[in-house]
């Protein structure tokens, strides 16, 4: 027997698809999980450009297109991870940040850690109400 919170997943091709066992995101409570998402155009499947604020970008326009395939929208972003490989940066990610973003802000955790898949700057999650 399945949960009755499960939901199947949600998927769109304004996104990257997802490099491993698993999905763009899920829906369950009301809420959806956004796996992370590296800085991956898309349109030609290459990261968009080499630095962190660039990348930090792309990640975050993937979320929104993700929320946007799960009827929802930036708007309501509850809480997001931001994953960097070099906190150095983390002014200039907080610049692009918060351009997707307006008050109240989403709750969020900031990590370095030492590589991100594919090579990537920067990787971000996000839970989203619907």
């Amino acid at each position: 027997m399945t949960s009755p919170f499960a939901t199947d997943p949600i998927a769109t091709d304004k996104a990257p698809s997802a490099i491993g066992p698993y999905s763009q995101a899920r829906i369950a409570g009301g809420l959806l999980f956004v796996s992370g998402q590296l800085p991956i155009d898309p349109a030609t499947k290459e990261f968009a450009g080499t630095d962190a604020p660039t990348q930090a970008g792309q990640c975050l326009r993937n979320i929104a297109a993700i929320a946007e395939a799960a009827g929802t929208d930036l708007s309501k972003t509850l809480r997001c991870t931001v994953l960097v490989t070099d906190l150095t940066q983390f002014k200039a990610v907080n610049e692009v940040y918060a351009t997707f973003f307006a008050a109240p802000f989403p709750a969020r955790t900031t990590v370095e850690v030492s590589a991100l898949p594919l090579g990537a700057s920067v990787e971000i999650d996000a839970i989203i109400a619907l």
